[in-house]
């Protein structure tokens, strides 16, 4: 049996309820054969990807909103992936990614416990390249600038994913790195606006900060003869 306590919640987004298998809280750990270890995961930073944060909540609502229809969309440092279930049952082309050894097998048993068709996965070390993954239409993200040098590292996965006609969202809790990472996404080519949003209910999903919307578009030969 694993050495790490769980949790379940009742989720409601746009009027949708999920249920949530999720670590009982920040003190659980259980690296067995030091997989996390292996890829450089402390034990400090362990059952963060277990968690269910408010900003993963901002998003799920969000994007539970799109018409996404014959777009691919990937989900990156999914964790738990309430967004990739929300745009799952929407019947959104949607794949997870995280690095978290752990992070498929919880994502699958969210699946599962919420009647859903399996959800394509793929691990998503932004430092590393992944050549299955592919490119996306849309790539979704919430809390992923956590540190400084994320900065860079995500804006360099994100464009390795992208399609040359991309949106990118990342909902950011306020963490000091939003102007490193736009700065480094416009060098890329992606234009930017950000829009404010403050939750403040209910109580555990209190959250303030931006989502960061980011675009980018190649012209076509059509239009460029037509210029």
């Amino acid at each position: 049996m694993p050495d790490y306590e769980l949790k379940y919640q009742k989720i409601t987004v746009n009027h949708e309820q999920y249920v949530i298998r999720s670590l009982k809280d920040r003190q659980q750990f259980d690296d067995t054969g030091e997989l996390a270890a292996a890829v450089g995961i402390s034990s400090a930073s362990w059952p963060l990807f277990g968690l269910l944060w408010p900003s993963s909540r901002v998003l799920a609502n969000h994007v539970s909103q799109l018409e996404l229809k014959d777009k691919r969309v990937l989900e990156i440092g999914c964790g738990l992936g309430l967004s990739s279930l929300v745009l799952q049952r929407m019947g959104t082309d949607i794949t997870a990614s995280d690095y978290h050894p752990l992070a498929q097998s919880f994502l699958d048993e969210n699946v599962r416990g919420n009647d859903l068709e399996p959800i394509p996965f793929q691990a998503g070390n932004w430092e590393t390249d992944n050549p299955t993954m592919g490119n996306f239409d849309l790539i979704i993200g919430s809390d992923v600038l956590y540190e400084p040098a994320m900065a860079s590292t995500v804006s360099r996965f994100i464009d390795r994913h992208s399609k040359d006609d991309v949106e990118v969202m990342i909902v950011d809790p306020n963490r000091g790195n939003r102007n490193h990472f736009t700065r480094n996404m416009a060098e890329l080519g992606y234009k930017h606006h950000f829009e404010r949003f403050n939750v403040d209910t209910p109580k555990e999903a209190r959250c303030k900060g931006r989502i960061l919307h980011y675009q980018r578009s190649f012209p076509t030969a059509s239009s460029e003869r037509n210029r």
